[in-house]
């Protein structure tokens, strides 16, 4: 066997090692000049379930500690009016009732949502230090033609009692809604839009997608069944850790319960449950598989949409309100991000 020969079967053989090797990302910003970006993901109860005995204020210890983090930006898990106008212009693949209408707002601002996006983002380019009644009112009018309507309540909250009215781009109708938002029990608003208000941040930034697990499914009751047969094969740990929030819920106590939801053991139960007997069924049709597809798709963009909001502002101190079933993915990869380090909840809620 030729010398040469030799040399070309062992690069053969050295293909796969150097094939599989993987660059490690997360050490390239070890010498990154200025802050990391400090973010800060607090995994939520999805109020809007509580019992009718939940009381919105019960919430005023969590806020006053997440008000101690002195976040700059704040995001929600809600859909952006960028994505509505979208699915709005694709109502064939998305359907007619992707997000809510729009319509009110557009007939008191003459705006449809891109042009009302556009004078919104030239309105905060120029905000001043102190606005004026009628600026938060008209800027309130935008950002419900935006279809941001968790914003619209950031504004509205910041208005003294008696400037709480029409005028200025608000209408009767709009006011109705913005009222009606005072008694929605929507972590959005409750813990968000109140949190803003309170740091006097000008909005709050809207970062769900549903564009990812849009699945094509021939048979959508058989595709439920499926997935409901595997989660619920496996739920120990999960019912154990609804047992622990359960106790806080029903005592009124709501730091408890935050507490309790972003434990790792809690964490830890929900995404294992959401995801090991998905991967594990022996659906034919591979149904759970195809969930599992779609939710790691919606976690990815709703990480990237975090991103993108403090995109120009390296160092920022960002909060993330979201469902305590994505915490884990967030914390994951938005912790793998060049110039970004994962506040630890626990210490803030201590």
């Amino acid at each position: 066997m030729s010398g040469r020969w030799i040399r070309w079967a062992g690069a053969i053989l050295l293909a796969p090692a150097m094939a599989s090797a993987q660059v490690d990302l997360t050490t390239l910003d070890r010498d990154m000049a200025g802050p990391r970006a400090q973010v800060l993901v607090l995994g939520s109860v999805h109020l809007s379930e509580l019992p009718t005995s939940f009381k919105p204020a019960s919430l005023a210890p969590v806020i006053d500690r997440l008000a101690a983090f002195k976040p700059e930006i704040i995001t929600i898990e809600a859909l952006p009016g960028e994505e509505c106008d979208m699915a709005a212009r694709n109502a064939a693949i998305y359907g007619a009732d992707y997000c809510a209408s729009t319509d009110a707002a557009k007939q008191a601002t003459g705006l449809d949502v891109p042009a009302a996006i556009a004078e919104v983002e030239k309105t905060l380019a120029q905000w001043p230090a102190q606005p004026t009644p009628a600026q938060r009112r008209h800027l309130a009018s935008r950002f419900l033609a935006a279809n941001d309507r968790a914003s619209a309540y950031v504004q509205w909250l910041q208005l003294p009692a008696g400037e709480r009215r029409a005028g200025d781009g608000l209408d009767e109708a709009l006011v109705a809604m913005l009222r009606k938002l005072e008694t929605r029990n929507d972590e959005s608003y409750v813990i968000g839009a109140r949190l803003a208000a309170q740091l006097g941040l000008p909005r709050l930034h809207a970062v769900d997608n549903h564009t990812g697990d849009n699945a094509r499914i021939a048979d959508v009751q058989a595709f439920g069944k499926a997935l409901q047969a595997a989660w619920d094969s496996d739920r120990a740990d999960l019912d154990a850790a609804l047992r622990r929030e359960k106790v806080s819920t029903e005592s009124g106590d709501m730091l408890a319960l935050y507490r309790v939801l972003n434990q790792p053991a809690s964490l830890d139960a929900r995404a294992k449950n959401n995801i090991v007997p998905a991967m594990r069924s022996t659906s034919p049709e591979r149904y759970p598989q195809v969930w599992v597809a779609g939710w790691e798709t919606r976690n990815l963009r709703m990480v990237a949409n975090i991103r993108e909001t403090f995109r120009e502002k390296p160092g920022a101190r960002v909060l993330s309100i979201v469902g305590s079933a994505h915490k884990p993915w967030f914390d994951t990869w938005l912790g793998q991000l060049q110039g970004v380090e994962i506040v630890d909840v626990g210490t803030v809620l201590k």
